[in-house]
């Protein structure tokens, strides 16, 4: 027969269980639409793609002044000058974490480096970070555009090497970085 303290405990953890399966529920009942869709590379992120993503038109809701403007669901960027006239933009692979819409500054550059993927890569530049990973631009060294392993958290976004290079001399630090979905 079991003692009146052991009872106790066992009545006292399945208490606890219970409470904290309700409020994990309750949370994930009230999630927020856009943290509860699944993360890049899921099957059902294409299916909820708005309109044309392959334009390369400067998205209407991208910031004003002179900014670096990544779209995460067009995996896009366009370099735009102090006048909202567009200098360049170009195609670009992401990692597979994204940052979350909103507006960044450059943080951090490194010319040549070692990649998460084991890539040699240049042209650098750091804008934010997800759980523990850093948000930036690169350019591999052997010119490659990997798809995204969703096994490896990673946030490098792979450029060409022109547009490394052009992102190179426009996102110095402190450059505003606007994300947009």
């Amino acid at each position: 027969m079991p003692s009146s303290s052991s009872t106790f405990v066992a009545g006292l953890t399945a208490a606890a269980l219970a409470t904290v399966g309700f409020l994990a529920f309750q949370a994930s009942a009230n999630m927020p639409a856009d943290l509860a869709e699944p993360r890049r590379g899921a099957p059902a992120k294409a299916a909820k793609a708005p309109g044309n993503i392959a334009s390369t038109a400067l998205p209407d809701d991208s910031g004003v002044g002179e900014r670096v403007v990544y779209a995460l669901m067009a995996d896009r960027v366009w370099l735009v000058a102090a006048d909202g006239r567009v200098k360049r933009t170009f195609k670009v692979a992401p990692g597979s974490v994204d940052p979350l819409p909103g507006s960044y500054s450059v943080g951090s550059r490194s010319g040549a480096i070692t990649g998460t993927d084991g890539t040699p890569i240049e042209h650098v530049v750091r804008f934010a970070e997800v759980d523990e990973v850093v948000i930036g631009f690169s350019t591999a060294l052997d010119g490659s555009l990997p798809e995204p392993d969703p096994r490896v958290q990673t946030g490098g976004i792979r450029e060409t090497v022109a547009d490394g290079d052009a992102m190179w001399a426009f996102a110095t630090i402190g450059r505003r970085v606007d994300v947009v979905r």
